[in-house]
């Protein structure tokens, strides 16, 4: 799938240099190339996105991490 990828962005790049301007070349490569990869990429992706999230706790998302600088306080139940 990567090389179908990599074959069209070659594609838009050879499309993009035989503009006229850099400013239709800049848009011919990004509307034709980078856009329908980028939308086809999150297409595509969507099914992984979806078993991650299915396979994700549903208490992770809202566990807050403890800063490395903030102190456990579990050293003090001795004490105390």
């Amino acid at each position: 799938m990567h090389i179908v990828a990599i074959a069209w962005l070659f594609v838009t790049i050879l499309m993009a240099m035989t503009e006229r301007s850099v400013t239709a070349g800049l848009l011919t490569f990004f509307l034709y190339g980078l856009a329908p990869l980028m939308l086809f990429w999150w297409v595509v992706a969507t099914p992984k996105r979806r078993a991650r999230n299915a396979a994700r706790a549903p208490g992770d998302s809202m566990r807050v991490e403890q800063s490395p600088r903030e102190p456990d306080q579990q050293h003090a139940r001795g004490d105390q």
